[in-house]
């Protein structure tokens, strides 16, 4: 059975949630912008434990159950948008530096030497400069829709930017943050592999009343924005590594993934048709087996 608990990790209090094998390969799932940690499927999650891996996931900083921060932002957030685009400094109370600091503090607090690492969108964003910056400590990274958050990489499709930038939002009571996460959902999920409806709305309304914390996703959109381009740190990237990656993903383009496989000629990269910017239930296996193999190549280079 699952355990949910809390862990100190620097100054931050971080909800974690462990099962599996308490002795097994440890397995850190790290989480997308503005998404709690119970958006990772229970089944991917299960294919791990099954596995006999000890399987990890947490809320990042401002969401959820962890730490909520009181910073205020400065700036229009489309002007802020623009000064990324153009490679100028944005201010910012912390950036993904500091969220690859607090998966290193988590593997602290349970003791971990090192871990195997799986993040998708923002996620894969931390893992990539945990696994640059903190080689040691990464056994090897499983990547999901994500980049190196380069401004040359092509921009979201515009039906999105406004959505990401938070304009036009209105009402924070539980039926119309539902519907404008049903909206957004729909506007990116995997055109061949539509879930359905009302699996999304429960899964939406459960999070929600989980926690709902609107200021610490614009926080987190602008830690994206101020750590600008990951691109010299991706390429010292040695550890074992996966790119999984839709094409038709409308919110980081398939382009991302063609750059990490040119910045890391030794990582795998997986392309897969139909798929948009979410973990579809019917290619849940094939992430977990892509995922195995990757974790397969760290044991066989321990030999």
């Amino acid at each position: 059975m699952p355990e949910s608990f809390h862990v100190q990790a620097g100054n931050l209090s971080l909800c974690v949630e462990t099962r599996g094998d308490p002795d097994g390969e440890p397995v850190i799932f790290v989480m997308g912008l503005g998404a709690q940690m119970t958006l990772w499927p229970e089944a991917l999650l299960d294919h791990y434990a099954d596995e006999g891996f000890r399987v990890i996931r947490f809320d990042n900083r401002d969401i959820g159950l962890s730490s909520h921060l009181k910073d205020r932002l400065e700036g229009h957030p489309v002007a802020v948008m623009a000064r990324h685009r153009m490679g100028l400094p944005i201010a910012a109370p912390y950036t993904l530096h500091d969220m690859a600091g607090d998966v290193c503090h988590l593997m602290d607090a349970l003791g971990l030497a090192s871990a195997h690492l799986v993040g998708v969108s923002m996620g894969g964003m931390i893992s990539q400069l945990v696994a640059a910056n903190h080689p040691e400590r990464v056994r090897s990274a499983t990547l999901i829709m994500t980049s190196t958050n380069s401004p040359r990489l092509p921009m979201p499709e515009t039906r999105l930017i406004w959505r990401l930038a938070g304009i036009g939002a209105r009402g924070h009571d539980e039926a119309s943050v539902v519907a404008r996460s049903l909206d957004f959902w729909k506007a990116i999920q995997s055109p061949g592999f539509p879930p359905g409806e009302q699996a999304v709305k429960d899964r939406v309304v459960r999070d929600y009343r989980r926690s709902y914390h609107p200021a610490g996703i614009l926080r987190q959109t602008r830690a994206i924005l101020a750590t600008g381009s990951l691109s010299s740190a991706t390429r010292r990237i040695r550890v074992p590594v996966s790119v999984i990656h839709g094409k038709d993903d409308p919110l980081v383009r398939p382009v991302a993934a063609e750059q990490l496989g040119y910045l890391m000629p030794h990582a795998r990269i997986e392309m897969i048709q139909g798929m948009g910017h979410d973990l579809p239930e019917p290619l849940l296996p094939h992430f977990a087996a892509i995922g195995f193999e990757t974790m397969a190549k760290t044991l066989r280079m321990d030999k």
